[in-house]
Parts: C-alpha cells; sequence; structure tokens
C-alpha cells in the first residue's frame, strides 16, 4: 500500500482540518451525528464506561453514583466522547447497547461508515479541536458541550473512500500494535532478567565456586559457607523518630517508581510532620508491598504516611540492604504477611523478624557494584526500546490524523478492493 497527496484540494475554513481533498464534503459535524439524550437506568441498561481505549462493560476501578437511575442511553453502533478536558481522548464506538453517566456526549452517526467515524473523532486532531471548542473557569478542566460539538467543520469523503481508509487504518493500526506488543514483551524480559541477577548476587554472591551452605531460610536457599544470617531488625533499625516537613524534602508513595526504586517527582502537598529519615536510609512501602516501592534516600528529609524508614548498622552496606530489600523473593514474602483486604499492609513486626543476609563488607560493595553496572546496561536496553514505542505510537497517531483528514489518500488499489466487495455484497455473493 502507498500514501501520496490527493490531486486537488480545497480549504476547509479552519485550521484543525486545512486544506482537504477537492471532492470531499465540507459540513459541520451536527449534519452526520445526531445526539442521543434518552435517560435511563443502569438497572435495564449495562452501565458502561468511556475510556481512553474505547467503551467497555464498567471498570471495577470505576468512580460510581448513586444516581444509577439518571444516565444516558447508548445504543450500539454510537459514538460516545467524555466532554471533560481531564478525561481527553476517552471515547470510541460503542460495541454494544448500555448506559453512561450524563457527563458523556452520544451521538449517532448517519451516513458514516462507523470505523472510519471512530478514526476520525479519535484522532488527535479532532480531539484538540473539541476541547478548545469547550468552556471552562480553570486553564486544565474544561466541558465541551454538543451544542459547541456539532458546530465543529469536518471533512467527509464518499462512503466507498470511507471504507476503503478504514480498511488501510485497520491494518495499519494492527501491525503497529503488534510492533508495540513485541517491544513491550521484550522490555518484560529485560526487567525479569534484572530482577534475576539482583536475587542471585544479594543471596548467592558473584563467586559461582564458592563452597555454599544451606541458609536454612526457603527464599533464600544456599549461601556462600561464610555468610552470616541474621534477623532484619538486627541489621537494620527501624526509624521511628518525627521531624516536621516545613521545607524538607518529602518522600512518599508516589514519590517512589516500583521495582527501580527511582524517585518521581510529584507536587509537594503535605504538611504536617511524619518520620524523619537520613542519607543512607532505606525507605519500603508497607501499603501494597507487591508494588516494590523501596528507596535509598541520596539525603535528609521526611518519609511520609506507609513508608518505613531502616537505618542499616554499621555491619551493613546501605546500597546491598536496599538491593536485598528489593529483590522478588524478598518482596514476595513480605507481600505474605499483608493484613486487610482493600488496603493490604505489610506487618513491621513480620518484616522485623524476617531473615536477612550479612556478607562481609567488602563483598556486600563488590556486590552493588556488580548490581549496577549489569542494571545500567538492561535500563539503557529498556529506555531504547521504549524509545520506539514513543516514535510507533507517534507515527500511528500523525498517520490516523494524516488519512482521516484527507493529507494522504490510500492506495487506488485498495480503494478499488472495497469497491469490488461492496458490488458483490450488493449482488448476492456475500449474502
Amino acid at each position: 500500500m502507498t500514501l501520496s497527496p490527493y490531486p486537488a484540494y480545497k480549504p476547509s475554513g479552519v485550521d484543525w482540518l486545512g486544506d482537504i481533498p477537492e471532492h470531499w464534503e465540507v459540513t459541520r459535524l451536527g449534519s452526520h451525528f445526531l445526539e442521543r439524550r434518552t435517560k435511563v437506568s443502569d438497572k435495564d441498561f449495562s452501565p458502561l464506561s468511556v475510556t481512553k481505549n474505547g467503551i467497555v462493560p464498567q471498570l471495577d476501578s470505576a468512580a460510581k453514583t448513586n444516581d444509577g437511575d439518571n444516565r444516558k442511553l447508548v445504543k450500539k453502533g454510537d459514538f460516545v466522547i467524555n466532554s471533560r478536558s481531564d478525561r481527553k481522548g476517552s471515547s470510541g464506538v460503542a460495541l454494544q447497547d448500555g448506559s453512561v453517566s450524563l457527563i458523556n456526549i452520544v451521538v449517532e452517526p448517519t451516513g458514516v461508515h462507523a470505523k472510519y467515524c471512530e478514526y476520525l473523532l479519535k484522532s488527535n486532531a479532532f480531539i484538540e479541536e473539541f476541547y478548545r471548542i469547550g468552556h471552562g473557569i480553570v486553564a486544565d478542566l474544561w466541558t465541551t458541550r454538543y451544542e459547541e460539538m456539532k458546530s465543529v467543520i469536518v471533512g467527509i469523503p464518499p462512503f466507498l473512500e470511507q471504507t476503503a481508509i478504514a480498511t488501510f487504518l485497520d491494518q495499519k493500526t494492527e501491525q503497529i500494535e503488534q510492533a508495540i506488543a513485541i517491544k513491550q514483551q521484550q522490555i518484560a524480559l529485560l526487567k525479569e532478567r534484572k530482577q534475576i541477577i539482583i536475587q542471585q548476587a544479594v543471596t548467592q554472591g558473584l563467586n559461582p565456586n564458592a563452597p555454599m551452605k544451606d541458609s536454612g531460610v526457603e527464599w533464600i536457599g544456599k549461601i556462600p559457607e561464610h555468610w552470616e544470617v541474621k534477623r532484619l531488625k538486627f541489621l537494620c533499625s527501624l526509624i521511628s523518630e518525627k521531624a516536621k516537613i516545613n521545607g524538607k524534602t518529602v518522600i512518599a508513595l508516589e514519590n517512589i517508581e516500583s521495582w527501580t526504586g527511582k524517585y518521581v517527582k510529584t507536587e509537594s502537598r503535605y504538611s504536617g510532620e511524619d518520620v524523619a529519615f537520613i542519607r543512607g536510609d532505606i525507605l519500603f512501602g508497607k501499603l501494597r508491598p507487591y508494588l516494590a516501592k523501596v528507596y535509598a534516600a541520596l539525603d535528609s528529609g521526611v518519609a511520609f504516611g506507609d513508608l518505613l524508614v531502616y537505618r542499616p548498622t554499621k555491619y551493613m552496606f546501605s546500597q546491598y540492604c536496599f538491593y536485598q530489600m528489593l529483590s522478588e523473593k524478598f518482596i514476595a514474602t513480605v507481600d505474605s504477611s499483608t493484613y486487610g483486604s482493600k488496603m493490604p499492609r505489610a506487618s513491621t513486626e513480620f518484616i522485623g523478624e524476617m531473615f536477612f543476609l550479612a556478607p562481609p563488607l567488602p563483598e556486600q560493595t563488590a556486590i552493588v557494584t556488580h548490581i549496577e553496572t549489569q542494571s545500567t546496561q538492561i535500563d539503557q536496553a529498556i529506555a531504547l526500546q521504549q524509545q520506539q514505542i514513543d516514535k510507533l505510537k507517534e507515527y500511528k497517531t500523525t498517520l490516523i490524523n494524516s488519512v482521516v483528514t484527507g493529507k494522504v489518500r490510500v492506495s487506488d488499489d485498495l480503494c478499488d478492493c472495497v469497491a469490488q466487495i461492496d458490488q458483490d455484497r450488493l449482488g448476492g455473493r456475500y449474502a
């Protein structure tokens, strides 16, 4: 399939479209879409969620209201879009009948190919125009009403061409998504490899020929003969002294990236006081420990909320403690101690009684150097894969925008193929 410009263009009269193919219809969106405003109950019509991935059965994690009798009807084939700018990109064609909250706009396409409609109205170019014409009192939260939406100028090609465009974009986007999925699998394998390196290094050391002994601890297994095994509470002190925030660095759960220990900067919204930490302390997330929120402090500050602060003794190198606490089996063992179903938290007493490894300090340092050298190489490979994913997503966005706004056309062969299928269908071959 080849992409090339159309032979002739005309001005659409609006910036978001620019010039469009000469034979396309320039019209207001309201001429091809009818608003559906029927109010129904979610007892009669199953609740649907409007997400960036389309219209799906209501998610368990979705915000619920007590106003289930005051919803909008959605029929299969309708296009639904969230009217609020903080839900930008949440839209799609419904694959089933149902109901959505009143914050959504529901429209029925008329004379427009359903899949073409979805590509057009989910294109980045349209999304930006949709929210641009909205109204609101703050810069980052706008609402667009149907009265504003229906006035948007769109370019509509003939129906057969819509079908050809939809077919082409289905094929291309599927190829792009498959390529993205492969790269995401590669990232998952790289992260798994990193965890294996950490687990092996912190529990078995770096000398494959070292005499080994049974640690007596199931999650640890065999360890070098000269290593010691002690309770964590004897190797790392649990800190409880408080400090007022007063401009100090605040670390909360959202500031720690899962499984990497990297700091994630967020806007500070904390006040009061909580547990003080200093450089070298290890912050461990006790809420949902399976998320592996572990952080080695680079400076002093205040650990806020569900973070435990551990201070390694003189027998322990801080970074070695960090990697041991970040190891997959350590996290799994801590997670086994949680209590509470909705907000599971680890037992502080359980963690303190856990067995912890204490190799000689020089070995701890060597292990950390080995892990960080290997991790750097893996992180670089992950970053490269992520860059390629970002480029594929950018290409997908650009491709859809270009095709649905007529900047490029799909090949004549595809258009002819679609036309032939249509003729065959009319002739009864596809009864």
